[in-house]
């Protein structure tokens, strides 16, 4: 583990929601595939879904791994995220979602897989309050280790800072922190939210050092409560807007 941040250079493309590209380490991988137009998920809370993704699947070109915080929502795994695993070699997540789905490999917490030069560890993650996982479910987070190059820590749908300290605590330095954010609720936990909000991702950066923020998962659904114009003034007002990077969806960014 490298103790100053490297300066190797990791690519990110966001393409909405917690939909995101990143070229790593000599591979391609996604976050929670996403790819559905504008519409309602009706279930036990319907769920409504305000804009599309900045790019399709056929744009996203061939990925090597996804890494899927959860399956059971859908707006971390919808029907043309779906359909895109199927042409996915590698695809990681939970336990559970492994067992609903053909072609899904479980990571566990704290488990690690070597894929190419990397090293993947599957991370805990709350979504919500404690006690949460009998009605949102159980959901996972990553981290990603390469020789000479940064660590880099993927949240999932992640409401508690105490386990972004717990992980910290458990992997060393942390580079690059993807944290999804936004205030998720539905209303089941009450004012309890389901991701981070301003205050809990302010909290979890401190925790992380001068680790490189980058927030998604904040637009696109109406389940989100606070918006990322917020979450930069938060970070403005406690000085670590310098830490922060927003990107813009359809634009690839170097961090």
């Amino acid at each position: 583990m490298t103790d100053t941040i490297t300066h190797t250079t990791v690519e990110a493309l966001h393409i909405g929601g917690p939909t995101l590209r990143l070229r790593y380490a000599g591979l391609t991988w996604l976050t929670d595939p996403t790819f559905d137009a504008p519409g309602d998920y009706p279930g036990p809370v319907t769920l409504h879904k305000l804009s599309g993704p900045a790019l399709g699947p056929e744009q996203v070109g061939a990925v090597d791994v996804v890494l899927l915080s959860h399956d059971q929502h859908a707006d971390n795994l919808d029907i043309a995220g779906r359909a895109f695993l199927t042409g996915v070699e590698t695809v990681l997540s939970t336990s559970e979602a492994a067992g609903r789905m053909h072609g899904v490999r479980a990571l566990e917490n704290w488990e690690t897989l070597v894929i190419g030069e990397v090293r993947v560890t599957g991370v805990p993650a709350l979504h919500g309050p404690p006690g949460c996982e009998p009605i949102s479910g159980v959901v996972t987070g990553f981290v990603l280790e390469a020789a000479d190059q940064p660590t880099i820590y993927i949240s999932g749908d992640n409401a508690s800072a105490d386990l972004v300290g717990e992980i910290v605590g458990r992997v060393g330095r942390i580079d690059i922190a993807i944290l999804n954010v936004g205030a998720a609720n539905v209303g089941i936990f009450g004012d309890s939210d389901g991701t981070l909000n301003a205050r809990t991702a302010l909290r979890a950066a401190e925790l992380l050092g001068d680790a490189v923020i980058v927030p998604v998962h904040a637009e696109g659904w109406a389940h989100f409560s606070e918006t990322l114009d917020y979450l930069a003034r938060v970070f403005d007002y406690a000085g670590r807007g310098g830490r922060l990077r927003i990107p813009r969806a359809g634009e690839a960014m170097a961090i």
